[in-house]
């Protein structure tokens, strides 16, 4: 089944099915399950998401989450690793799941704990360290509102854990909730650097500002230029980064995931509600 089939049908649901067998805690032993690809083919997965449960011995390499530490997740923007897409599709609990090979970002992970995946704030529902590998589910409203739902097999993803108390900020608060998508107009060399240029709705581009931060595929950027006739905003790209994240390796017209600056939107409401008049007025 594709993402657009998927969604259309997720759409239609009027209520959610009851589970013939008990929700499986994130305390209980992970279970197996299939998981449908777009080629149709069925890839059998082991521990994979939290929707159905097993009787089997826990491995030794799943972590328990600790519940006494509140969920607060954020970024910084600094992506620590590309991930490579390993499988995607629709499982047999009939939510869509993301399979992602990775190293660094599973140091001291637990299940539950949040990555961003290009830019995009997921949950680790599975994960083995021993295969390099964790899993992530994705919803029907992360598939409408990122660009997600264009990655396939093989496809290579920026990858960020929550930031901890003791975390160095070196981009900006990311968020992880991505306010929409962007298209790659252009990008152009001068010298070692990278311009790319990239076309989003009028409705995102108010928020973006010249100098100011914007989180594109996960990566904290600095906007050097806005174009509001044009609708679009640029950014440059210096040698090190381009190493580093996936958007040097995206073509004139793919999608990127665009997080504006969670400030600008704070002032904004502000100034909607009245709230500066009320100011002035007492």
């Amino acid at each position: 089944m594709s993402v657009s089939s998927y969604l259309t049908s997720a759409s239609r649901t009027i209520k959610p099915a009851h589970p013939k067998t008990p929700v499986c805690n994130l305390h209980t032993l992970p279970c197996r399950t299939n998981l449908k690809s777009n080629s149709n083919t069925i890839l059998k997965l082991s521990s994979l998401t939290l929707f159905s449960t097993t009787h089997s011995p826990k491995p030794k390499h799943a972590f328990r989450p600790n519940h006494n530490i509140p969920v607060r997740s954020l970024f910084t923007g600094i992506v620590e690793e590309m991930g490579d897409v390993k499988q995607l599709g629709i499982a047999d609990h009939g939510g869509y799941d993301m399979i992602i090979r990775a190293t660094t970002v599973l140091e001291g992970v637990n299940l539950g704990d949040s990555i961003a995946v290009n830019g995009t704030c997921l949950t680790v529902t599975h994960f083995d360290t021993q295969l390099s590998e964790f899993t992530v589910g994705l919803s029907p409203e992360t598939l409408r509102k990122t660009s997600l739902s264009e990655l396939e097999s093989g496809s290579l993803v920026n990858l960020e854990r929550a930031v901890q108390p003791v975390s160095r900020m070196g981009g900006h608060f990311v968020q992880g909730h991505v306010d929409g998508t962007g298209e790659i107009v252009s990008k152009e060399p001068e010298g070692d650097s990278l311009w790319v240029k990239v076309k989003t709705t009028p409705e995102l581009l108010r928020f973006i500002v010249p100098k100011g931060f914007i989180a594109v595929d996960g990566t904290s950027l600095t906007v050097v230029d806005v174009f509001d006739d044009e609708g679009c905003f640029n950014f440059m790209l210096v040698a090190y980064t381009q190493q580093k994240i996936v958007i040097p390796l995206k073509k004139a017209g793919q999608k990127v995931n665009l997080e504006v600056d969670i400030l600008g939107k704070y002032v904004e409401r502000l100034l909607r509600s009245g709230f500066v008049d009320s100011i002035k007025a007492s």
